[in-house]
């Protein structure tokens, strides 16, 4: 079953704590310093919240699967309608550990799609820089991945 994902880039955590769990009615369900997870049913939504954004505002979206399976078949669909995609297996980021892609919508907006795999104690190995991924893969330049890079 898959949850759709959310990543909003914020100024002040502790407003947007307060906020957030005062809209969801129940508290994160993972709290870091820079960063905060909130785990819903109902909506399925795995919604997160962190300093570590380069702009605020709406970081990236995505879809979040339990299976590697699951990742395989969204991942084929991406690769089908020829998107370029950046993969990432092992990838620590967010306080876990996934195997993961990501893809850019035209309107520039990140997308990220993942099997979570484990947690890990830090947010990611290194701070991400801005990235595009837009471009048709049959161009032959596939996009690169930062090693360890977090939340592209």
């Amino acid at each position: 079953m898959k949850r759709f994902h959310v990543h909003i880039s914020v100024n002040d955590l502790d407003a947007n704590i307060r906020f957030y769990s005062s809209v969801f009615g129940t508290p994160p369900t993972v709290l870091k310093p820079d960063y905060a997870k909130w785990m819903l049913e109902d909506p399925r939504v795995n919604f997160a919240i962190s300093k570590r954004g380069l702009e605020l505002g709406v970081d990236h979206l995505g879809v979040q699967v339990e299976s590697e399976a699951e990742l395989a078949t969204l991942r084929e669909q991406v690769a089908a309608a020829e998107i370029a995609a950046l993969d990432q297996t092992n990838a620590h980021c967010c306080y876990a550990r996934s195997d993961k892609y990501w893809v850019t919508d035209p309107q520039g907006i990140a997308w990220e799609a993942f099997h979570t795999l484990d947690s890990v104690p830090v947010y990611g190995e290194t701070q991400r820089t801005p990235t595009k991924w837009s471009e048709p893969a049959s161009t032959g330049t596939p996009p690169q991945a930062t090693p360890g890079a977090c939340c592209a």
